[in-house]
């Protein structure tokens, strides 16, 4: 499952997504809180820095930038000083901001966290104020809204409603919306907001309520697996979508669709901030269904960065290459030392990340001896992680000669990852392990002593980006050619014996 997940976060592409729903900011005031005020028992906050961040929609839009897709923003703002900080950061991402009408009857919503820095390090909320207006929008805006909606519909692969009923996303609107889009031939993935009553919904694609947004809407408390199941089918059900994500914080998410019920399990994870959680999921289940993922993999993506953004303090985006690195560190150990030449890859450059040496040698290894293995230390001893690769049979056959190798490629990988000096094994067809080595780009090329005069295939290679070749000293005698010799040998020497006995 691991490599399928590597192979789809690295060929998201650029998709163009409307995001459609309540554009906010997100300021975060920082200082130290080193005593309590004389006036009132309250923390007094020396302020020391203030950060600025894309909040509600435009947290699903920004994320969705980092993930690669072109985020095409529709909404309202302010005509004031945070609406412009809100551009500026949209802009900044790439985001198409054509779409965000300016009006002047309501600010820009704003949440202002104050954030207390014990000993200038330890991060901790004091307090939060809001700026925002929940009323209706006027007729005229609403009709606005709803032709940009229109405009910028035809362009875009998919369409995300976040909601978090600040008064933009009516029932008359979100019906509208989705029907627009169904017309269009586009899917519509929904963040519902914390409401009772789902009804505005209907006919969307996908919807992904949280644990306290579910149990609201279906008027039951979510609890169990069995809850979680009964809830996603009366929402799936009631609704018409094609497919329900839970989100189930620890727990990892629940996904129903007409083929699957299932929990989507996650890691277990120190949470330190749950803002943006939702924003991140929406924009991966997005991004991945527009890529043409199927549910499950979207899913499953989509626990990978929500659990990745609620390690990070505040709304934070999450990147390609942590998805990957999530990905690699999650399954290592899981899916065995013996691996294909695309997963190889990603793994290896997870090492290279970790700033781990990477050793490659390659070989036959068809008799495992004692040389092999003194081989494989010395290998070990130059770096972290060892790569080897191993000449598949027809290779092999090639090299050596009709019967060889003893031990197909199967029994000789498996032999090789039972060694702890071992990281990877791949196989390869190709006469020589050129190609492997540029695909692996070692920083240490292995041979043994005897390759010291031949010329070593890939050196040149190797030592073009500062990698070098090290030559192994080798066990005098050991060889799997001499073992082999001597066994049939052996064999010949018995067969006679055999014979000379039998009676005549």
């Amino acid at each position: 499952m691991h490599e399928k997940l590597l192979k789809t976060v690295t060929n998201l592409g650029s998709p163009k997504i409307l995001v459609v729903g309540d554009f906010m900011l997100d300021v975060y005031i920082y200082g130290d809180a080193l005593r309590i005020s004389p006036e009132a028992p309250v923390p007094v906050l020396k302020v020391t820095k203030t950060e600025y961040s894309c909040g509600g929609a435009a947290s699903v839009a920004k994320n969705l930038a980092a993930l690669g897709a072109v985020p095409v923003c529709v909404g309202v703002i302010g005509e004031d000083r945070n609406g412009e900080i809100l551009k500026k950061m949209l802009t900044e991402t790439g985001a198409d901001i054509t779409g965000l009408l300016t009006v002047t009857d309501r600010p820009t919503i704003s949440k202002q966290r104050l954030i207390g820095l014990a000993q200038h390090r330890h991060q901790q909320q004091l307090f939060r104020m809001d700026e925002e207006s929940t009323e209706p929008l006027s007729d005229e805006q609403y009709e606005n809204i709803l032709q940009t909606y229109k405009d910028k519909l035809g362009q875009d692969d998919i369409i995300c409603l976040q909601d978090y009923d600040k008064g933009l996303l009516n029932p008359s609107i979100c019906r509208q919306m989705i029907e627009l889009a169904t017309q269009a031939n586009k899917r519509v993935l929904v963040d519902p907001s914390l409401i009772s009553d789902y009804s505005k919904y209907s006919g969307a694609t996908l919807i992904t309520p949280n644990r306290q947004e579910t149990s609201e809407a279906v008027g039951f408390e979510i609890k169990t697996e069995e809850d979680s199941a009964k809830a996603a089918k009366e929402l799936a059900e009631k609704l018409k979508l094609e497919a329900v994500v839970i989100t189930l914080d620890k727990e990892g998410a629940y996904l129903k669709t007409e083929r699957t019920s299932e929990i989507i399990p996650t890691r277990p994870r120190s949470v330190y901030d749950v803002t943006g959680a939702g924003d991140i999921v929406l924009a991966t289940l997005a991004i991945t269904l527009a890529a043409g993922c199927d549910y499950k993999t979207a899913a499953e993506l989509a626990n990978i960065t929500g659990g990745i953004e609620v390690e990070k303090f505040g709304n934070k985006t999450v990147t390609i290459e942590e998805i990957i690195n999530e990905i690699i560190s999650q399954n290592r150990g899981k899916t065995g030392k013996v691996r294909p030449i695309d997963s190889l890859v990603e793994e290896v450059a997870w090492h290279r990340r970790q700033k781990g040496t990477i050793v490659f040698t390659n070989g036959c290894f068809d008799v495992v001896h004692r040389g092999h293995i003194e081989f494989l230390k010395f290998c070990k001893s130059q770096g972290d992680i060892v790569v080897v690769g191993l000449n598949s049979d027809s290779s092999v056959k090639t090299i050596k000669g009709l019967g060889r190798p003893i031990n197909n490629q199967y029994d000789r990988a498996a032999v090789l990852a039972a060694l702890e000096t071992v990281d990877y094994i791949t196989v390869f067809d190709e006469p020589d392990p050129l190609g492997l080595i540029k695909k692996v780009k070692p920083d240490i090329l292995v041979k043994g002593q005897d390759w010291a005069q031949k010329g070593v295939i890939g050196r040149e290679f190797v030592e073009s980006y500062g990698g070098r070749v090290v030559f192994a000293p080798l066990v005098e005698g050991k060889s799997s050619t001499t073992i082999i010799e001597k066994v049939k040998s052996l064999t010949a020497t018995i067969k006679k014996k055999s014979s000379e006995r039998k009676p005549r």
